[in-house]
């Protein structure tokens, strides 16, 4: 039961801060600056690291761990592979297990963070492609975001009792995690598009509804002549949720890679997925200083597949600070490299930028 209380605390800390954030910073549609969404981004990483610290000093709330002997059933049943020391007393071994949730969830929030930011070039895609107005696009990120949080919360716990029920299926997504990095690393260089007219979606809309052929305003839906119809940034919006479960398939499982406690997934998930908004805004105009970003993010989905077809066989275990530690040298080295080493293209482009301003 303290799952739940716990759950639903943090659901309604979410719709709270949502709803601050509709209602009283953004109620008109207005194009977000770089330094508002630079604000809203530190506020929302300060948030998950306020809550990383809280499962450091109070993380046995979340089970509800009272004794010794719930503890150690938490351990074998979430998989913290926690050697609890013998000798010492609960309070002891209670640290241990806060640490290792600690630990476990700003792994996974900095796993489903960094592929976030792949994840705006997509969007960003997306909205261009439709040529939706720059002062439209937090309100279809606002919606998108509230129909992630619930198709997360499907996937994640249907996926976290498959998981618990047979261990193997993990194996089958470490392989898809290591052919996705595959085909990120050989497509590291290709520019990609979005086919507006020939997207699944919208065909798949526009067969069964009727779609307005103009923008109307921030509108989702109209009725015009007694007829309802759908508006080009509903059929937007829907693109981008769509793109969100294809990806969700990449970066949920990334995490039980880390972690097999449900709570922590979806909650670092959440964390994460709230925070891509803001940082959309941030990265969107500087996204393409980033070169070596998808050559990063192709070597993590590669580690994060190969550990958990090692962990799933049994061969060898790699504990939470070293998969923290390899995620973090292989996010930092690909900024670095980038801001340090940029290709011949992106350094013109920068001067050519200087010597008009």
């Amino acid at each position: 039961m303290h799952e739940i209380f716990v759950l639903l605390a943090f659901l309604a800390f979410i719709c709270i801060a949502l709803a601050m954030d509709l209602g009283l910073f953004n109620k008109t549609a207005h194009k977000i600056s770089l330094k508002e969404s630079l604000v809203f981004t530190c506020v929302w990483i300060g948030i998950a690291v306020l809550f990383f610290v809280l499962l450091r000093f109070f993380g046995d709330v979340l089970h509800g761990v009272t004794d010794m002997e719930s503890l150690k059933a938490i351990n074998i049943r979430n998989g913290h592979n926690i050697d609890f020391k013998d000798g010492a007393d609960f309070a002891a071994n209670l640290q241990l297990y806060r640490n290792q949730l600690s630990l476990e969830f700003i792994t996974g929030y900095l796993i489903e963070y960094a592929m976030s930011i792949d994840n705006v070039f997509v969007i960003l895609l997306i909205f261009t492609g439709f040529g939706v107005d720059e002062k439209y696009y937090h309100r279809v990120l606002f919606w998108g975001i509230l129909g992630a949080i619930v198709m997360r919360f499907i996937f994640i716990f249907a996926l976290s009792e498959l998981v618990h029920k047979f261990a193997w299926i993990l194996a089958v997504f470490g392989a898809i995690l290591i052919v996705t990095a595959v085909r990120m690393f050989l497509n590291r260089n290709k520019q990609e598009k979005v086919d507006v007219e020939n997207h699944k979606v919208v065909k798949l809309v526009s067969k069964y509804f009727a779609v307005s052929p103009r923008f109307h305003e921030e509108r989702f839906f109209i009725k015009e002549n007694g007829k309802h119809l759908i508006t080009p940034l509903f059929l937007v919006l829907l693109v981008i949720e769509f793109s969100d479960v294809i990806f969700a398939v990449d970066s949920v499982p990334a995490i039980f890679s880390v972690t097999k406690d449900q709570y922590i997934v979806f909650i670092s998930n959440i964390f994460a997925i709230i925070g891509l908004r803001s940082l959309f805004f941030l990265l969107s105009s500087i996204v393409n200083l980033f070169y070596y970003l998808r050559h990063g993010l192709s070597i993590l989905l590669g580690f994060i597949g190969v550990k958990m077809m090692l962990e799933v066989f049994d061969i060898v275990h790699i504990n939470t600070i070293v998969s923290l530690s390899v995620i973090l040298v292989i996010l930092v080295g690909c900024i670095l490299l980038s801001v340090l080493f940029p290709p011949e293209s992106n350094r013109q482009k920068t001067e050519n930028e200087s010597i008009i301003k």
